[in-house]
């Protein structure tokens, strides 16, 4: 009988690291059946940052450049400019992207370059400490607010995919999550039309996914798909925001 399941070859035999209940490892698994599927192995090039995302090296089976802490867009450039053959890929977490990060990933995006960023969002810094990211909640308690995040001195948390969607730049902009099996699915399907628009040099991608961090979180891993599902999900929707057909009509 064939295996309808297996390890992906772009996936490294090895045990994970992450924290009970992260779905970092879910997330790393789509990428590498995309890179399998696509037959890009041998010429994709991944950048890590600084944060939990930076591990993706341990885990996807391609070459990768560690960048400075929110430079991942800007070496992704320079390397998909030099060399605009390669399938070039950014993993970031909300921490490094959305904070220190947040010029270069708008800039990258009005530029229109032609790579594409998979964008963890889990509402917290996870590797750092547990401090307050721009993504955290109205009242979510954080090493850095623990009282909760109070938005009358901070603000908002910032919705990454609807800012870089009100670009004029034609791009892939989708927001999805790996909390449950259906969500999965469809965030494999957001993954691989984002890596397919590259291949077809047509336009920047990001894949926003919504994640756990159930240590940071203080929750056991159910309930944090619970919270996650609850709170998080409603502040940001998933489904596609814009897409380069949209942006010719």
């Amino acid at each position: 009988m064939a295996k309808a399941f297996q390890k992906p070859k772009a996936l490294f035999d090895v045990p994970t690291h992450y924290c009970p209940g992260c779905t970092h490892g879910v997330i790393h698994r789509l990428v590498a059946e995309t890179i399998d599927e696509l037959g890009v192995r041998g010429r994709t090039v991944g950048i890590a940052p600084v944060g939990c995302a930076v591990l993706a090296y341990n885990y996807i089976d391609c070459d990768f450049q560690e960048a400075a802490h929110g430079r991942a867009p800007a070496m992704a450039t320079g390397v998909k400019r030099v060399r605009p053959d390669l399938m070039v890929f950014t993993y970031q977490g909300d921490g490094d992207l959305a904070s220190i990060g947040m010029g270069e990933i708008i800039h990258a995006a009005n530029r229109g370059e032609k790579f594409t960023t998979i964008f963890v969002n889990n509402a917290v810094y996870g590797m750092t400490g547990g401090q307050m990211a721009p993504t955290t909640m109205p009242d979510q308690r954080t090493t850095t607010c623990p009282a909760g995040r109070q938005t009358n001195d901070v603000g908002m948390p910032i919705r990454v995919a609807e800012l870089l969607s009100a670009l004029v730049t034609p791009a892939y902009i989708t927001r999805q999550t790996v909390i449950k099996p259906k969500f999965i699915k469809r965030t494999k399907k957001a993954i691989k039309q984002a890596f397919t628009y590259q291949m077809e040099k047509r336009c920047f991608s990001l894949v926003e996914v919504v994640s756990t961090c159930p240590t940071n979180w203080g929750m056991t891993p159910i309930q944090s798909i619970k919270w996650a599902e609850e709170a998080l999900l409603p502040y940001y929707p998933l489904g596609d925001l814009k897409t380069p057909e949209t942006d010719e009509k």
